[in-house]
């Protein structure tokens, strides 16, 4: 940030980039993972509303922890081994990551009322900006971007 002060720039020292908040936690698989992740995810809310002055509503305070939901359940009913959530943040979007070991790619089916299950995806696309999915060496990363504003 710098002020002009009569035709004088004048450097305020806030013009240094800020990173995003970034966390990450690892999950094995054990019965109670899901819930962990869902919580760990509303204490990285919390942390944004407070270091980022992020105004999130209870709307979207909702929806990330959905998408969280899906995509670590997701994980672990589809991976063999342990899975990764990351978490990426700033006052007007969330990134959440996971990371498992099953290198098949999700499908996304067409939505259908009538079917049972398999509506995690569809899901998470009807809630995020942006969905990505793609193999990474120890398998694949599923990452889907929630606006805050």
């Amino acid at each position: 940030m710098t002020e002009h002060l009569g035709g004088a720039v004048i450097p305020t020292g806030f013009d240094v980039p800020v990173e995003p908040l970034r966390r990450a936690a690892h999950y094995t698989g054990e019965p109670g993972c899901i819930a962990e992740a869902r919580g760990f995810a509303a204490q990285f809310l919390e942390q944004l509303r407070t270091e980022w002055c992020a105004d999130i509503d209870s709307r979207t305070d909702g929806e990330l922890l959905l998408v969280v939901s899906e995509l670590v359940t997701n994980a672990d009913q589809h991976s063999t081994g342990p899975y990764i959530l990351e978490l990426e943040g700033t006052d007007t979007a969330v990134e959440v990551a996971v990371y498992d070991s099953n290198a098949a790619l999700p499908r996304r089916f067409p939505r259908n009322p009538e079917r049972v299950g398999r509506h995690g995806l569809e899901i998470v696309h009807a809630v995020a900006s942006q969905v990505t999915v793609q193999r990474v060496p120890v398998g694949k990363r599923v990452c889907a971007r929630v606006n805050l504003k």
